[in-house]
Parts: structure tokens; C-alpha cells; sequence
């Protein structure tokens, strides 16, 4: 563990005590319920703190990471080692005209359903999508035909050396499930929508349709990651894993869903290595039966155990 008391009292001076937890479970932050545990899980309120933060983890040489509401992540048995920051505190959303303002921390679910009851359409595809804004921008989330780079207009975020910018959505480089954010080490704190007037029952309409769609064709009964691979150019994930007889494929306590190919879910208390071990038997599979790589949409951080 990175010690130590004289990162605790630092932690502690910058944001409040209860927004320091020492030696937390990453399993309970997580959407797949894996994950070792973090040495400092830290939830900063202000900005300014996120600030503070960066700059005590560059000065002190301390491992640091962002960990968004989990939804596309695994975090390996063996936890994260310095300070694993996570922004759920900072959460509002705030509509001006056709402006729709969000915090990180809110879900971007959230963010879609104040855009509802303000009558404004565009972000109706993001109706299912269980990550937070953060998470949302760090990987261009999509679905439906949308994604965010059809309405983001900017966003604040934090530099490796703690200063705020504010960048256009096009000095972001986003694509398929893809940006910037990580390369430069960004750390996004708000983001601005751009979306237009519209009809309450017309927006309602789109995303019941969609809500349905989602509810009826993924396991949302099991924990999971969400959707694991990239879709490869000319084909469907989830028909290439069903297609190689994989649907119902279980490693301990992982299992390829018996109602959605594409998602992995934590079926018996699975550990995160049984679950990172499906993963590669199913890209291992799917290129020898049909010599298609599988790319992974799910992000892995962490240590392995140790045993």
C-alpha cells in the first residue's frame, strides 16, 4: 500500500474525512461487483478540490486514478494502488435555453431525462446508457445510431498538472468509443450539450422505445460491464460469440449471457481473473472459427492478486 498517514492527513486537509475512505472495495463501485481494493477511494466536491488532488498525487509521486460509476470498467483482485478518485459528488445538471450543462458524476441516463422534461432532443440515445458524463466522453458513448459527439459542444476539464481547461468537443478527437481524454490525461469535471427544441410526448416516445429495447435484450438481472467488445467493421459481437456456440459459456463464476452474447455477466461471485479469462477465450474462439478479432469496449485496470 502506498502508505501511509501522511497521504491520509493530506487527503483530509484538502476535502473532508468522509470523503476519504482508506483501503475501500472496488467491488462495491463497480458495475460487474469485481475488484480488489483501492488504498485511498477518494470524492472530492469542488473543483477546486479535484485541483488540490492533482497536484498533492504529481508533488507526492503518488499513483492516481479516475474510476467513473464503474458501468464499462473491470478492476482487477488485486485493487489499485495510490488514490482512486471518483467525481459521483459532483452531479448537477443545469438547462439553459437549448444548453443543457452537466457535472461528471451524473449519469448521462440522468442527463437525457432533464433534457425530456425540458422538451429538448438529442439525447435520447443515451436513455440506457448506465455510465456517468465522465465515462461518457472518455470513450464517445453511444447507442442507437447516436453517440456524444453528436451534441457535445465543449467540456472543463482537469490537466495532469491540476489547471482547468475548457476545450471545443472537436479538440477531443472523439470517435468510435474513443477520445483524448486518456492519452492527455484528462480528468473531465463538466460538459455542455448542444441539443434542440422538441416535442415532450415525441422525445417520451423514442426513449420508452428504446428503454424497451434495452430492457428486453440485455441481462440487466445479472451485474455486468455492459457490452464487452467493439462491433468489428461488417459484423455484430454478440452474433460472432452466439455463432461460435458460446452463449452460456461460463469460467467460475463469469458466464457469456444466455440472453445477450455480447455481455459477460457476474453470474456466481465471480472474480475479476475469471472474468478477464472469458473475455480472451472468446476473442480466442471468435478468430479461429471466423478470423475476426475482437476488440474490447471495456476498459481493464488494477493489479492482479497476489497470491
Amino acid at each position: 500500500m502506498v502508505n501511509d498517514h501522511h497521504t491520509y492527513e493530506k487527503l483530509t486537509e484538502i476535502t473532508a474525512v468522509k470523503n476519504v475512505m482508506v483501503d475501500e472495495h472496488l467491488k462495491n463501485h463497480t458495475y460487474t461487483r469485481l475488484g480488489g481494493k483501492a488504498d485511498f477511494y477518494v470524492t472530492p466536491e469542488t473543483y477546486e478540490q479535484v485541483q488540490q488532488i492533482v497536484k498533492l498525487a504529481n508533488k507526492d509521486n503518488i499513483p492516481f486514478t479516475m474510476l467513473g460509476n464503474g458501468s464499462n470498467l473491470i478492476v482487477k483482485d488485486g485493487g489499485i494502488r495510490g488514490i482512486v478518485l471518483n467525481l459521483q459528488k459532483l452531479a448537477s445538471i443545469t438547462a439553459d435555453g437549448t444548453t443543457v450543462i452537466a457535472q461528471s458524476g451524473a449519469r448521462i441516463i440522468d442527463v437525457s431525462r432533464h433534457a425530456l422534461v425540458k422538451k429538448l432532443t438529442g439525447l435520447e440515445f443515451a436513455c440506457g446508457i448506465p455510465g456517468s458524463v465522465g465515462g461518457a466522453l472518455f470513450m464517445n458513448a453511444g447507442a442507437y445510431g447516436g453517440e456524444i459527439r453528436d451534441v457535445l459542444e465543449s467540456a472543463v476539464v482537469v490537466t495532469r498538472d491540476g489547471d482547468l481547461l475548457t476545450l471545443a468537443a472537436n479538440q477531443l478527437d472523439l470517435e468510435y468509443r474513443s477520445s483524448n481524454i486518456p492519452d492527455n490525461g484528462y480528468i473531465v469535471l463538466e460538459a455542455t450539450f448542444s441539443l434542440q427544441n422538441g416535442n415532450y410526448d415525441e422525445i417520451k416516445a423514442v426513449m420508452d422505445d428504446l428503454t424497451f429495447k434495452r430492457e428486453s435484450k440485455q441481462p440487466l438481472e445479472y451485474p455486468s460491464c455492459g457490452s464487452v467488445f467493439k462491433r468489428p467493421p461488417g459484423y455484430f459481437a454478440g452474433k460472432l460469440i452466439q455463432d461460435s456456440n458460446l452463449q452460456g459459456k461460463q469460467i467460475g463464476g463469469a458466464q457469456v449471457s444466455l440472453k445477450h452474447a455480447g455481455f459477460i455477466v457476474n453470474k456466481d461471485h465471480a472474480s475479476a481473473k475469471q472474468y478477464i479469462d472469458l473475455i480472451h477465450f472468446i476473442q480466442k474462439t471468435v478468430k479461429e472459427k471466423f478470423g475476426v478479432k475482437l476488440e474490447r469496449e471495456v476498459k481493464i485496470i488494477g493489479e492482479d492478486l497476489v497470491e
